[in-house]
């Protein structure tokens, strides 16, 4: 079973930037794509990028500019690098699979403000 662990959430102010990290466990980055996703008040879960095992990283429009995922196979790990943050970011944001989506961690709780 894979367990997912997200870190590095915290408060931040409109503008700055927040650095999150991703661990997974049972080898999924070399099983699958892996995935960042949020979710904010008044949205869906949304997908923010995809890591493929190989390859660059795919943002989707979500907050497209703004991230850059840095992944390490071999250690089941990415990051997720977010700059220019606005309040309507805060929310929890959590990584996964895509293809397939395993269970979710507690995900990363990020705060902006004004």
């Amino acid at each position: 079973q894979v367990q997912l662990v997200e870190s590095g959430g915290g408060s931040v102010q409109a503008g700055g930037s927040l650095r999150l990290s991703c661990v997974a466990s049972q080898n999924a980055f070399s099983r699958t794509a892996m995935g960042w996703y949020r979710q904010v008040p008044g949205n869906q879960r949304q997908l923010l990028a995809t890591a493929p095992r190989g390859g660059e990283t795919v943002y989707s429009d979500v907050m497209k500019g703004r991230l850059t995922v840095t992944k390490d196979i071999a250690k089941n790990s990415m990051d997720l690098q977010m700059r220019e943050l606005k309040p309507e970011d805060s929310g929890v944001y959590f990584c996964n699979g895509v293809t397939p989506i395993y269970a979710w961690g507690q995900g990363a709780q990020v705060f902006v403000s004004a």
